[in-house]
């Protein structure tokens, strides 16, 4: 393939990543909701809905840092670590 169609493929690769992480957030955003009015409706005592709204606030932290805060491997990285690299290793 040439630049031009690798280029598109990644372009294409991440705003299907981004469209996953919004559809997620909605998501999220809803059952969060939805949680937190069974538990006022229940009675509102302990706060239990933290604890399922915590896990999945780590697994949309988790993908939004995969999104958002990785960078990518450049070429000049990839040639410093095969330098660092031992010749007979």
């Amino acid at each position: 393939m040439d630049d031009g169609t690798d280029a598109r493929a990644e372009a294409i690769g991440r705003l299907k990543h981004r469209q996953s992480f919004q559809q997620n957030a909605l998501i999220f955003l809803g059952v969060a909701v939805l949680l937190v009015v069974i538990w006022a409706v229940s009675g509102a005592g302990f706060f239990w809905p933290i604890f399922p709204i915590a896990g999945m606030a780590i697994g949309l932290a988790a993908q939004a840092f995969q999104l958002y805060g990785q960078r990518p491997i450049s070429e000049d990285a990839i040639q410093r670590e095969m330098q660092r690299r031992p010749a007979g290793a």
